[in-house]
């Protein structure tokens, strides 16, 4: 892709065209993309970060980590980072409606996270491919090392994982976050390699003073428990901390759709761990129902479920507040794993209104 492609007006136009309806291109990506029949709810994050007037290249992002993490390495450059992931949805498990496809065709870049994760994306992207729309692509899953998948995955399942049988959500461990950094990154640098010397500071930056000390944060927190086992009434997407950090980590939802169905035998098992370890306090998915945890209180001696998102997706306050990949950790994820691990009870938490807001949050 050429390094001028924010400013290349012949480039734009053939764009705008596109996106205007144009030609095959646009009927079949509005196809692949659901089409009015597969809309998705929820009102579109237009999050961005640009420090123009728009005048720069566009880059837009399939999910949400990577979109922070791609704010973080554009800023102070002209690049625009959009986040195409709807305010309130997760990260996948979803079909975006026919909108999408003019945000894609007309992006200078799209930031993706690899093969058979985000079905919409892959097909968006063989689509570009087939047109020749000349979108740069970034893959932020290139180079990371997965972990096999647990032997509990249910078999059956598809439209998740990258079909060796390993597991995609990489980026719950903040060392191997790093390289969708970097990933990114090289991405950028491709694109308006005219910035190369920020990009590389602010991703050098955001990997040292953020991540590092994300997984400083994370390691003393898991090495001061005393139980290993963290029960979740949440899908199959928290196996990496539980690999970073020595961790049991028991999903209620054993594959890794986040709209898997619960069946009687995982409560089941969920009420055994529960019972052998004493657990008083869960963790439940911020977008995923929370009619499975609220089973767990109800016949077992659990006490209260606090929230874990896997970083998939955001809600409303947390745009408007700003929160990133850092500010989710420190301010859900972080708690929540001290509460139950039993390292602290909900009002040892010092995060201001944190338990009168979250305890068995609707």
């Amino acid at each position: 892709m050429n390094s001028n492609l924010g400013t290349d007006s012949s480039q734009l136009s053939r764009r705008r065209l596109l996106a205007g309806g144009a030609g095959l291109l646009a009927t079949g990506l509005a196809g692949c993309l659901g089409g009015a029949s597969g809309g998705s709810s929820g009102e579109m994050n237009t999050n961005t970060d640009s420090d123009t007037s728009g005048d720069g290249p566009v880059v837009v992002a399939s999910f949400f980590s990577f979109y922070d993490f791609a704010r973080k390495v554009a800023k102070d450059t002209p690049l625009t980072v959009k986040n195409l992931i709807p305010t309130g949805l997760h990260g996948h498990g979803w079909e975006p409606n026919a909108s999408i496809t003019r945000e894609i065709i007309e992006a200078d870049a799209f930031i993706h996270v690899g093969e058979n994760f985000q079905p919409w994306a892959d097909r968006a992207i063989q689509t570009l491919k087939d047109d020749d729309v000349d979108t740069q692509l970034i893959n932020v899953r290139e180079g990371v090392e997965l972990v096999e998948l647990a032997a509990s995955l249910d078999p059956e399942e598809e439209g998740v994982g990258d079909g060796r049988g390993q597991d995609p959500h990489f980026w719950l461990d903040p060392q191997r976050a790093k390289q969708s950094v970097d990933n990114i990154t090289e991405g950028f640098v491709e694109l308006a390699p005219e910035h190369e010397d920020t990009f590389r500071e602010n991703a050098e930056a955001y990997k040292t003073e953020v991540l590092d000390r994300i997984d400083r944060d994370y390691q003393q927190i898991f090495d001061n428990a005393d139980r290993k086992v963290v029960q979740l009434a949440a899908h199959n997407a928290f196996q990496y901390l539980g690999v970073r950090y020595g961790v049991e980590m028991r999903p209620l939802v054993v594959n890794l759709a986040a709209s898997g169905d619960i069946t009687p035998s995982d409560i089941t098992e969920a009420k055994r761990v529960i019972e052998e370890n004493g657990i008083k306090y869960i963790g439940a998915a911020v977008f995923e129902t929370r009619r499975p945890a609220k089973q767990l209180l109800a016949e077992t001696s659990v006490e209260a479920y606090y929230p874990v998102t896997p970083y998939a997706g955001v809600r409303e306050d947390w745009v408007e507040n700003g929160w990133g990949y850092e500010e989710i950790a420190y301010n859900i994820n972080m708690p929540t794993f001290e509460v139950v691990l039993g390292n602290k009870s909900p009002d040892e938490i010092e995060l201001d209104g944190w338990n009168e807001q979250w305890r068995n949050f609707e």
